[in-house]
């Protein structure tokens, strides 16, 4: 690491160097970033702080306002355990059950079940 002495050397050695090197530019390069200078704030002018991102900012506030607002008055979902649309633990409990083996060599059984459940229900619907 170097001491903070040592740092401002550096950086003051570093700037003589830069200002030695601007002083040695010739006429038409001076010209030239004078020039990319020049458009660069005429660019910068011209979108400025009224371009398209700011214009959009306020709104876009707005609508996440909204949107956390609308998340947090809602509330948890509930759940109707009446449903039969959360099945999950359900299934989970049967699976850790001691029929378990006894469902999974009667496989087929319980496809064909679903299945047909499935048909009868997509039908009525």
């Amino acid at each position: 690491m170097n001491t903070p002495d040592e740092d401002k050397g550096f950086e003051e050695n570093a700037k003589a160097m830069f200002d030695n090197s601007v002083e040695r530019l010739d006429a038409a390069t001076l010209s030239k970033l004078n020039q990319g200078r020049q458009a660069a704030l005429a660019e910068v002018a011209s979108t400025g702080p009224s371009g398209q991102w700011s214009r959009w900012m306020p709104v876009t506030g707005v609508a996440a306002v909204a949107l956390v607002a609308v998340v947090v008055l809602r509330g948890p979902a509930t759940v109707d355990p009446l449903d039969g649309t959360n099945s999950t633990v359900t299934d989970f409990e049967i699976l850790m059950s001691d029929d378990a083996l006894d469902m999974i060599e009667e496989l087929e059984f319980y496809t064909w079940i679903d299945v047909a459940e499935f048909e009868s229900t997509d039908n009525a619907g």
